[in-house]
C-alpha cells in the first residue's frame, strides 16, 4: 500500500474524512490505474460528504477503467440521482443489475429512479420481484405501494403501504405515504386516523406530527388546525417544524403573523431549504408597509440560495424563479432552468399557479404548444384523480324550464374580474336563466360588489376552506346546465372542482387568458379577436361573443378619478411611455423595445406605476436593461403603488403594452385614463387581449404582429403630439360608445351565446 493510500486508511479510521478523500483524490491523480477500490472507496467517500459532481466524475473515472465493476455501477448511479440525472443513471444501474442479477442494492436503486422519472408501471415490475425475493422488507413493500399508487391504483397501493407498517412500526415514511395518499384522495378522516395509530407506534415523531398539520389544514378546519399547533407549542417554542406549520397556517389571514413563525422557524433550522423557500414566499407575498421593501427582502434570501439550487425541489424552483422575475433578475432567472423542464416539472407536481407565468416565456409556436401541453399534463392528472372520486349526484332535473348557469369564482368581489364580470349580474335575463355563484374567498367580509352580486342572484354560496370534492358535490345538488369557472388557479380559487363535472356543460372565462387543461372543460369564452387562428392554441372549443370578451361596467370604470385633459407632453415638453403591467410579463426583448422606442423620441420618459418601485434591484435591472440602448437612469421613473394607480396614469403619455403576454385590465385602464396602449398580438389567446381592446375601440392601428411593427407605431404616436392631445381628450367617450362601454347589449349577447352551447 502506497503512502497516499496509507494515509488515506488511517485518516478514516480516525474518522477525518475530509483528509482521507484528499488523500485518495491524489492517489488516483498521481496514478490512475489503482485498483478498483480505490475508486469505490472515493467515490463511497464523497457520496457520504455530499460532494455529488466530484462522485460521480471519479466513479465514472473508476468505470472508463473497470466498466464491469458492480459497485462503482451502483454508487455511479445513485450519484446520478442524487445530480437529479435519472435518465443518464437508468443505463448505468441497468448494466448493473445485468452484470450481478442476484445483487438487489443496484434493483432497488433503479426502481427508486424509475419512479422519480414517472415510469411507475416499469418501477412496478422491479419491485415486484424484489418483494418476491424477500417479502419481509418493509421497505420494498412500500415502494411497490408508491408505484401501484403513482399509477392511480390507490387500493392496492394501500394495501401494500399496511403491509410495510405492519413489519415495521417505525417506518416514518410509510405511514406518511399512507396519510398522504389518503390526503390526496380527500379521504380526510382517514387519513387523520392512521397518523393517530401512527404516532401511538411512534409518540412525539416530529415529521407524523407535522403531517398531521397538513392535514388538518387540508382539511380546512383550520381552527381546529391551530389548536393543535398551539397546543405544542409549550413544550416545542423553538421547533422550527412547528413554527413552519404557524406560518403555513396564517399565510391567508395574518401575513405579518406568517412570516413571524416563519422566521422563528429559518432560525431555528437555517439550513433548511424548505423554510427559507416558505419565507421567501412569504416577503414576496406580503403587501403591508413597503411591498418593494419586502421583495428586496425575498430577493436577497432568493439570490444567497442560488448555489443550493441542485437541491431545489418544483416547489423551490417556482417560488425562487417568480421571485427573481418580480426584479427582473433575468440572468438568475435562467439559472434554476429551461422554459420546457421548469414547466413539465410544475405541471406533473400539480403546481397549476405556476404555469401562468410561463406565458410570458413562449417565444415560437413551438414554445406555444408545448405550453398546452404542460397544461394538458397538469389536467391528465387531475381529471384521472377526480374520476377515482365520486360525488354524489341528484336525479336529472326534468326536461324545460329555465337555464341554470353556476358561476364560480373567488374574485366576484372589489376585483378585476369582478369588475369586468359585473354587468352579467346587473343584467340576468330572469325570464330565461337562475344564476348561481360560488366563492371560496377567505376574507373576513363581503365588500359592496359581492353584496351586489348577491341581491342579484338565485344564490351566492359562499364556502371558505372547502375542499374541492365537497365543492363540487354540493354544486351538482343545485343541478346547474352550465357551470363557468372565472378563475383559473389563480388565489383562492378551486379549478380541480371542475373535473369532478358538477355541471353537464362547462366552459372556462375571464380569469385565465390560457387553456386550463382540463377535459371536463368544454368551452373557452371568448371573442373574435381574441380566439386563437390555429385551434391546437386551445383545448377546448370556443364559445364565441359577438364583439368582446369583456365589457365596461359603469360601476367599475367611472368618472373618477378624472382624466387630465392634457397630455403630460404638453407639460413637460417630452412624452413619457408607461406601464403598469405586471413585472412576470416583462421580458428582454420587451424591454429592448422600449429602450428602443425612447432612443427614437427625444427626451423621452418612463414611468413604471408598480409596488416594485421602491425595490432597489428592480430599479437598478430596468435602468440597466434601459441603459443597454443608450437610455440614461434618470429618463427611468418609478411611482410605488398598488391600489391608488389610477390618477398616476395622468403623468403617463402612452403604454406600452408587454408582449408576448399582453395586458388586459392594465390596457383598460390606461386607456380609461387617457393614455393609448400600444401593443404586439400574437397567435395565442394571452397574446390577443389588448388586440381585442384596441380593435373595439376602433385603433386596431395602435397593434402589430412584428416587434418591428410595435416599434414602429410607438414611436409614429409618441411623436405626434396632437395625436396624443386628440386621444386623450375623446378616449372615455371613445370607449363607451364602442362595443366595451355596451354593458347591457354585451350581457344579452353573453347570455345568447350560453343559451345556445346549453340547447345544443
Amino acid at each position: 500500500m502506497t503512502d497516499r493510500l496509507a494515509a488515506a486508511q488511517a485518516a478514516l479510521n480516525s474518522g477525518r474524512a475530509g483528509e482521507a478523500i484528499d488523500h485518495l483524490i491524489a492517489a488516483v491523480t498521481d496514478d490512475p490505474a489503482r485498483p478498483a477500490q480505490v475508486y469505490r472507496i472515493l467515490a463511497a467517500q464523497l457520496f457520504g460528504a455530499g460532494r455529488y459532481p466530484e462522485g460521480e466524475a471519479f466513479a465514472g473515472q473508476g468505470l472508463a477503467r473497470y466498466p464491469r465493476d458492480y459497485d462503482l455501477l451502483n454508487t455511479r448511479g445513485v450519484l446520478l440521482r442524487k445530480l437529479k440525472r435519472q435518465a443518464d443513471a437508468v443505463p448505468v444501474l441497468e448494466q448493473a443489475v445485468k452484470l450481478e442479477p442476484k445483487k438487489l442494492p443496484a434493483q432497488q436503486n433503479l426502481g427508486n429512479v424509475l419512479l422519480d422519472l414517472g415510469a411507475a408501471a416499469r418501477a412496478e415490475a422491479v419491485f415486484s420481484k424484489l418483494v418476491r425475493l424477500e417479502p419481509r422488507n418493509a421497505e420494498f413493500q412500500r415502494q411497490l405501494g408508491r408505484c401501484l399508487t403513482k399509477q392511480g391504483r390507490i387500493e392496492p397501493g394501500l394495501v401494500r403501504f399496511r403491509q410495510a407498517v405492519a413489519l415495521k412500526r417505525d417506518l416514518i415514511d410509510c405511514w406518511l405515504d399512507i396519510a398522504g395518499t389518503l390526503s390526496d384522495e380527500f379521504r380526510i378522516a382517514e387519513a387523520l386516523e392512521a397518523l393517530d395509530k401512527a404516532l401511538a407506534a411512534n409518540p412525539g415523531e416530529q415529521r407524523l406530527l407535522e403531517a398531521k398539520a397538513s392535514v388538518l389544514r387540508r382539511s380546512g378546519d383550520l381552527a381546529r388546525t391551530e389548536q393543535f399547533l398551539k397546543a405544542l407549542l409549550p413544550a416545542n417554542p423553538d421547533a422550527g417544524w412547528l413554527h413552519h406549520q404557524l406560518g403555513s397556517l396564517y399565510a391567508d389571514r395574518d401575513r405579518a403573523l406568517s412570516n413571524a413563525h416563519f422566521e422563528k422557524a429559518v432560525q431555528a433550522e437555517p439550513d433548511r431549504l424548505d423554510y427559507a423557500v416558505s419565507l421567501i414566499e412569504g416577503y414576496e407575498r406580503n403587501r403591508s408597509g413597503d411591498e418593494g421593501g419586502n421583495i428586496e427582502k425575498a430577493y436577497q434570501l432568493a439570490k444567497r440560495l442560488l448555489p443550493r439550487k441542485a437541491e431545489f425541489s418544483d416547489v423551490a424552483n417556482k417560488i425562487v424563479w417568480e421571485t427573481l422575475g418580480r426584479v427582473c433578475d433575468f440572468d438568475a432567472q435562467d439559472q434554476i432552468g429551461d422554459f420546457r423542464t421548469l414547466g413539465r416539472g410544475w405541471a406533473a407536481n400539480n403546481r397549476h399557479t405556476a404555469l401562468m407565468k410561463q406565458m410570458s416565456q413562449v417565444r415560437s409556436d413551438e414554445d406555444r404548444l408545448e405550453l398546452v401541453e404542460q397544461h394538458r399534463i397538469w389536467g391528465r392528472q387531475v381529471d384521472a384523480a377526480a374520476a377515482r372520486r365520486k360525488i354524489k349526484r341528484p336525479p336529472p332535473r326534468p326536461a324545460g324550464g329555465k337555464i341554470r348557469l353556476g358561476f364560480m369564482s373567488s374574485d366576484l368581489r372589489l376585483h378585476p374580474v369582478g369588475y369586468f364580470a359585473l354587468p352579467l349580474f346587473e343584467h340576468i335575463d330572469h325570464e330565461r336563466f337562475e344564476v348561481f355563484v360560488y366563492s371560496y374567498y377567505v376574507g373576513e367580509e363581503a365588500d359592496a360588489a359581492q353584496k351586489l352580486i348577491t341581491s342579484k342572484v338565485s344564490a351566492y354560496r359562499w364556502w371558505p376552506n372547502i375542499t374541492s370534492a365537497d365543492a363540487a358535490e354540493r354544486i351538482a345538488s343545485d343541478q346547474l346546465d352550465m357551470l363557468i369557472e372565472l378563475g383559473g388557479s389563480t388565489h383562492m380559487n378551486k379549478l380541480e372542482v371542475m373535473a369532478y363535472r358538477p355541471a353537464p356543460k362547462q366552459a372556462s372565462w375571464l380569469g385565465y387568458p390560457h387553456s386550463a387543461g382540463l377535459e371536463t372543460i368544454d368551452y373557452f369564452v371568448c371573442d373574435p379577436f381574441i380566439a386563437p387562428p390555429d385551434p391546437r392554441m386551445l383545448i377546448e372549443k370556443p364559445l364565441m361573443l359577438k364583439h368582446a370578451w369583456y365589457p365596461l361596467s359603469p360601476s367599475a370604470f367611472r368618472d373618477q378619478p378624472a382624466c387630465d385633459p392634457q397630455p403630460p407632453v404638453a407639460r413637460n415638453g417630452y412624452v413619457t411611455f408607461g406601464t403598469a403591467n405586471q413585472p412576470h410579463k416583462y421580458t428582454r426583448d420587451g424591454l429592448r423595445a422600449w429602450g428602443r422606442i425612447m432612443a427614437r423620441c427625444p427626451g423621452s420618459h418612463f414611468l413604471f406605476i408598480r409596488p416594485e418601485g421602491s425595490s432597489p434591484a428592480f430599479q437598478a435591472n430596468l435602468r440597466a436593461a434601459f441603459a443597454a440602448e443608450g437610455i440614461a437612469g434618470d429618463r427611468i421613473e418609478f411611482e410605488a403603488v398598488r391600489g391608488a394607480h389610477l390618477p398616476h396614469y395622468n403623468r403617463m403619455d402612452i403604454s406600452l403594452d408587454t408582449f408576448p403576454q399582453t395586458g388586459g385590465t392594465t390596457t383598460c385602464e390606461s386607456m380609461w385614463m387617457g393614455a393609448p396602449c400600444v401593443s404586439l398580438r400574437g397567435p395565442a389567446p394571452y397574446e390577443r387581449l389588448s388586440w381585442s381592446v384596441l380593435s373595439n375601440v376602433g385603433l386596431a392601428d395602435l397593434c402589430s404582429e412584428t416587434v418591428e411593427g410595435y416599434v414602429e407605431a410607438a414611436v409614429k404616436l409618441g411623436n405626434d403630439h396632437a395625436r396624443i392631445a386628440e386621444l386623450r381628450s375623446t378616449m372615455r367617450e371613445r370607449m363607451r360608445s364602442s362595443p366595451l362601454g355596451q354593458s347591457v347589449a354585451w350581457a344579452a349577447d353573453f347570455y345568447d351565446a350560453v343559451e345556445r352551447a346549453v340547447r345544443a
